[in-house]
């Protein structure tokens, strides 16, 4: 395995450790001012991104809209580079199994997450200044675009998934974020802590990335809202326990059940009838239903 390749297996393992805010400051620095009257239509959008992204700030990017969920797809020449000051963190935890399921309005939860001895590390790998400023610019641009849409249509986003792309070695960034958490940031509804928990972040490592400047390798899927519920908590847990959040004396289950609780009410999600939970290392098994699920995690 070459050096570049094992550097972005732990940049992408310790990414969540570590924090990173990739679109957050983007996000919230680009001022709070939305036009009440609509400069586009919903259908323009993707061509509107690409062509001012091109115009104004030399990037050529990507963008699509899959029924409710937009895409952008940022090529770069280098994503990462060392820090002039590491970050440092402490490990605690371990996961060795983290997945959110469903089906039929049910939810299964499986996990499997250890205490360890306290480990100090420290970040090896930072994103790029010119690549933060290229990711910056693009979500300006979004904010512009989307933020003046026509309004009135039903193909409006309800989910955005932004892909920064190092084409040279082969690693890329993904971000998935509901709309009107970008909204509800910009008018300071919600923290800028809690948006950062609302952010699915996600790194994939792959041959196919390299020299694909289009995003070919993606699969640009329309993201249902059981996806996004799977995603954010898998999301939640994974900032609870390796960033960590909670000392190694936490109670596992009931703070995987609170995240799991306060996920369902921040997105008014109403069609779950019931819930399993599995630990995995305990044998620890739990089936509620939406109502028990609120007295348990009040308890």
């Amino acid at each position: 395995m070459s050096l570049t390749l094992m550097k972005l297996r732990r940049f992408s393992k310790n990414l969540v450790k570590t924090g990173l805010k990739l679109f957050i400051i983007a996000s919230i620095s680009c001022g709070c001012t939305i036009s009440t009257k609509p400069s586009f239509l919903i259908e323009e959008a993707p061509q509107a991104i690409r062509e001012i992204c091109k115009n104004e700030y030399k990037l050529d990017i990507t963008a699509k809209l899959i029924g409710h969920t937009f895409w952008i797809y940022l090529p770069l020449e280098n994503l990462l580079s060392k820090p002039t000051k590491p970050e440092k963190y402490i490990e605690r935890f371990l996961i060795e199994n983290n997945s959110i399921s469903f089906a039929d309005n049910r939810m299964q939860a499986n996990y499997l997450i250890q205490p360890i001895a306290d480990k100090e590390s420290q970040q090896e790998m930072v994103i790029d200044k010119k690549a933060s400023e290229s990711i910056f610019n693009i979500l300006q641009v979004v904010r512009r675009v989307l933020f003046s849409v026509d309004q009135s249509k039903d193909k409006q986003p309800i989910f955005f998934c932004i892909v920064a792309a190092d084409i040279t070695n082969g690693f890329e960034i993904k971000e998935i974020f509901y709309y009107l958490d970008l909204q509800k940031i910009s008018y300071g509804f919600i923290s800028q802590t809690e948006y950062q928990h609302r952010i699915i972040q996600e790194t994939s490592i792959s041959p196919f990335i390299i020299n694909d400047k289009e995003g070919r390798h993606l699969i640009y899927e329309d993201i249902s809202e059981e996806k996004f519920i799977a995603l954010q908590i898998q999301h939640r847990i994974r900032l609870k326990f390796q960033k960590p959040e909670v000392t190694k004396s936490a109670d596992i289950d009931k703070e995987v059940l609170r995240i799991i609780a306060y996920t369902l009410e921040a997105y008014k999600y109403k069609n779950l009838l019931t819930l399993e939970t599995n630990n995995l290392r305990s044998g620890n098994r739990t089936i509620l239903n939406r109502a028990s699920l609120r007295s348990k995690t009040n308890e």
